[in-house]
């Protein structure tokens, strides 16, 4: 992969997560976890390229971000459609993601695990983390019965700093 500028990043970030999806790669070489998301955001803050990306706290991947300093956020070729779907509907608590997909990971010149197929792989330290409470919200009753219920906990937000940008 070729490391650019973050600001020559050519593709529309609503497309990049809302359509395509990233996967959220948080680790070790030795023992990480990934889990499909398309909630999130790329942009500027702090005078800093950040993206922001939001993980409930009961997910498997939630532990391992809390647990190490960054992540990847890696952006697949629509050929990995089913892989993602796989690895947003399964838990790595009870599958090894890996052997049941065609994902491939490496590790990053950082020591980031990424996965190695990916379009775009953004390598993100963590910044700022906030847990959601439903006493943010202007109006909780607008999101609520879709997205929260007493089992699907309110979101962490994990807001990061774009550390590199790695394009194929």
């Amino acid at each position: 992969m070729n490391k650019i500028n973050f600001t020559s990043l050519q593709q529309n970030p609503a497309e990049l997560i809302g359509k395509q999806w990233m996967l959220i790669t948080a680790g070790t070489p030795q023992a990480f976890n990934c889990m499909t998301a398309s909630w999130g955001g790329l942009g500027f803050l702090w005078n800093r390229p950040v993206a922001f990306v939001f993980v409930r706290p009961n997910r498997h991947t939630a532990a391992f971000l809390d647990e190490q300093p960054a992540f990847t956020l890696s952006f697949m070729p629509e050929k990995y459609r089913e892989d993602l779907i796989f690895c947003g509907r399964n838990s790595g608590r009870d599958v090894d993601k890996m052997a049941s997909t065609a994902l491939n990971p490496i590790t990053t010149e950082s020591g980031l695990v990424a996965m190695e197929d990916a379009d775009l792989v953004l390598e993100c330290r963590k910044m700022a983390v906030a847990t959601m409470q439903e006493s943010d919200f202007m109006d909780f009753s607008e999101v609520s019965p879709q997205w929260y219920d007493p089992t699907n906990p309110l979101h962490k937000v994990y807001i990061c700093e774009i550390m590199s940008t790695l394009v194929r």
